[in-house]
């Protein structure tokens, strides 16, 4: 049993906080493709809180990109680690997100976060924030577009638009599924847009939101579920790994 506590100099104030960001968004590498859709692993990370209990659960699952079969899981909990700030989300749950990936028995390939990446007010959400730290290729597939605007795509499965701040282009509107409102694409760190476009429709074969971020806000709230039944006031926080079986 393990806790994930908040990182010695983690940002305190908003002040601190958007210095970080302004710093680090100058590492987001995007001139990199990503790896190719269908091949390796690929992570979707999510998160799930209980305010009254001061809690955070982060969880990532590694699924098989080819046959989207779950390979490996793994969760971790911990305390908030930063107030809630719009903007500044990502501060509340990048300890545990990178402490469940830390946790993972086999290499993540490609996360997927249920989140923004340049489709940020200050072009660096969850995705961009999580790639800059961990180096991994990551992209964000967000239910909502935020406060940017987009022409509706096309009604059929495939279909984009561009996401638009002002004139400039900070992500994709994609239809998922026939008829069905579309999810909200954007580039994180060493993935094209384009690219980004086809891992999320290589995972939404038969839903609108990717199998990843499906599997992965199960299990995050599974575990959030758990920790808050086995967690008095100052008592401890679990971290778990588990390696799924071969069929």
């Amino acid at each position: 049993m393990t806790t994930v506590g908040v990182p010695a100099g983690w940002p305190a104030t908003e002040e601190e906080a958007r210095a970080v960001q302004d710093e680090l968004r100058g590492r987001v590498v995007l001139d990199e493709p990503g790896p190719p859709p269908g091949s390796g692993h690929v992570t979707g990370v999510d998160v799930a809180y209980d305010d009254a209990l001061d809690l955070v659960a982060a969880a990532a699952v590694v699924l098989d990109a080819a046959t989207l079969d779950v390979v490996a899981e793994a969760t971790a909990v911990g305390r908030v680690s930063f107030p809630y700030v719009p903007g500044l989300l990502a501060f509340r749950e990048i300890p545990t997100v990178v402490a469940a990936l830390e946790r993972l028995p086999c290499p993540p390939g490609l996360v997927v976060c249920d989140g923004y990446g340049l489709a940020h007010p200050r072009r660096f959400g969850l995705a961009g924030h999580l790639g800059v730290l961990t180096g991994l290729p990551v992209i964000g597939v967000a239910k909502n577009p935020f406060t940017f605007t987009y022409d509706e795509p096309g009604p059929a499965r495939g279909a984009s638009a561009p996401l638009l701040a002002g004139t400039e282009e900070v992500g994709r509107a994609l239809r998922t599924r026939d008829g069905v409102k579309p999810v909200f694409v954007s580039v994180g760190h060493r993935v094209s847009l384009d690219n980004a476009l086809a891992h999320t429709l290589a995972l939404t074969p038969r839903y609108r939101l990717p199998e990843t971020t499906r599997r992965a806000d199960a299990l995050c709230r599974r575990a959030l579920r758990q920790a808050a039944q086995r967690t008095a006031p100052g008592g401890a926080q679990e971290a778990t790994t588990r390696q799924a079986p071969t069929s």
